[in-house]
């Protein structure tokens, strides 16, 4: 499994209004300026998290971008669901029941489910939330005179 650039850009997007909550709205040329992202970039995925309600959006002077709840309701594993479509290792694990032929006698399937699950657990236990904290603690720790 490899996380796309789209995948990881959204990842980017999302902690950067989940940083700058308390500025109201964010201008997506802000988030791209910040971030080092492309602004075209970032207008490409804008569509993919506005489908799912992620964020609020106000056109006009005022305008731009925020998460339409708190960051600890957003976990890594949905954001990168909704970019990347799936997480499975193999194509075989996201059926139930498994439609593969060989999947009695396959003897890497425990495997590749055990993964699955790996990954499932690990990147849902990770909220936005999780994110600033780690990092605001990162930084509390770099403090020198």
């Amino acid at each position: 499994m490899k996380i796309s650039t789209k995948g990881r850009y959204a990842l980017r997007m999302l902690i950067d209004l989940a940083e700058h909550r308390e500025d109201g709205y964010i201008a997506l040329k802000d988030i791209a300026a910040r971030q080092g992202i492309s602004k075209k970039y970032l207008e490409q995925i804008v569509p993919i998290l506005n489908r799912s309600d992620i964020l609020k959006t106000n056109r006009g002077y005022q305008g731009g971008y925020m998460l339409a709840q708190n960051p600890d309701k957003y976990t890594v594993g949905g954001i990168l669901r909704l970019t990347e479509g799936s997480l499975a290792p193999v194509p075989c694990v996201e059926q139930s029941p498994i439609d593969c032929a060989r999947s009695p006698l396959c003897p890497t399937l425990p495997v590749w489910q055990g993964l699955y699950r790996t990954i499932n657990e690990y990147l849902d236990g990770i909220t936005l939330q999780d994110i600033l904290e780690q990092q605001q603690e990162r930084y509390a720790n770099n403090y020198s005179i």
